[in-house]
């Protein structure tokens, strides 16, 4: 199918004979092919007598040539699925197949997504990043303290590099414009954390799509934010950059040295919220993050410190 779209991505008109030439097929196999990419990747194609078959919307596929051409700086290997349960499941079973750290896997859809907490990442076709760097850990949980955290910021810059603004981090692992989610990050690892594991940093970025019903909460994207379509291999060669940068200073100062830049991107820093976890709930004020990346809270007059991967925070009612 992907020789198929990549003759359509233009937006442009193309006929029948033309096509099947070009995948050296019959007309009838081009029109099984374009039912196909209708049906299973939800995508529209206008088809009119006398001039073919035309996307609805060029489409912006990502390609490894085209991140190269965008990048400055070291080159991780790539590994682009036109279709995937999840890159960060896909990243996992590469590292244990013995692929060598790092490496990044991405995906123009995933069937099985994963966000935090077990929820569901939603994924069209061609639309958003999706996008998991491998990295190989050794020295230690210090390595590990703070990472998402880490991760966040280097979005954050990334997605001001485009233009957009009023962007701000969630504690632990969100990325808000205008207090609308545009990004999600996931880290899971395998391995010993305490001696030599392997972490993928899950992100996911809302690029360029523009409606969906499967989203429970309020959103945005890159196109909505900045208007244009964006390019999504452009975005993956500034995201490297960023990170490369950004994980670089953590190995070496770890996560204190990031502390202080992280409270001030905080959007609720100063609000009353609440920490929840399954049924327990714990009010406070957060006064920002610890040198491991621990949420503060103020509760009751008293600082306390609170960190795990099933703890999701709120703004009260009252803030």
């Amino acid at each position: 199918m992907l020789k198929l779209l990549n003759l359509l991505k233009d937006g442009r008109f193309h006929s029948g004979e033309a096509l099947g030439a070009a995948l050296g097929v019959s007309r009838s196999a081009v029109w099984k092919q374009l039912q196909h990419l209708e049906s299973e990747l939800n995508l529209t194609i206008h088809k009119v007598r006398g001039r073919g078959y035309q996307l609805a919307a060029p489409l912006n596929l990502l390609e490894s040539h085209a991140i190269t051409a965008f990048s400055q700086g070291e080159q991780w290997p790539v590994f682009i699925h036109e279709s995937i349960d999840s890159t960060n499941a896909e990243g996992l079973r590469l590292a244990a197949q013995g692929q060598a750290a790092p490496f990044l896997v991405l995906a123009e859809r995933q069937t099985a997504g994963r966000g935090r907490r077990g929820r569901q990442w939603v994924s069209p076709f061609a639309e958003n990043l999706y996008y998991s760097l491998v990295l190989r850990v050794e020295g230690g949980m210090r390595q590990l303290e703070g990472l998402s955290l880490v991760v966040g910021l280097a979005v954050m810059r990334t997605l001001q590099v485009f233009g957009l603004k009023e962007v701000g981090l969630k504690w632990p692992n969100d990325v808000l414009v205008r207090g609308r989610k545009i990004t999600g990050i996931l880290l899971e690892l395998v391995g010993d954390p305490a001696d030599v594991c392997h972490v993928v940093l899950g992100v996911g970025i809302n690029v360029n799509m523009q409606s969906t019903e499967q989203i429970d909460q309020q959103w945005t994207s890159m196109r909505s934010e900045v208007g244009l379509v964006v390019d999504r291999n452009q975005l993956v060669a500034l995201l490297n950059q960023q990170l490369q940068h950004e994980l670089a200073r953590h190995r070496r100062y770890g996560f204190a040295a990031f502390q202080e830049e992280w409270e001030q991107a905080h959007l609720w820093q100063g609000r009353k919220v609440s920490l929840v976890a399954g049924n327990t709930r714990i009010d406070g004020v957060a006064r920002g993050v610890d040198g491991q990346g621990g949420l503060r809270l103020d509760v009751d007059g008293v600082e306390k410190s609170f960190s795990g991967g099933e703890l999701s925070l709120r703004l009260r009612d009252d803030s």
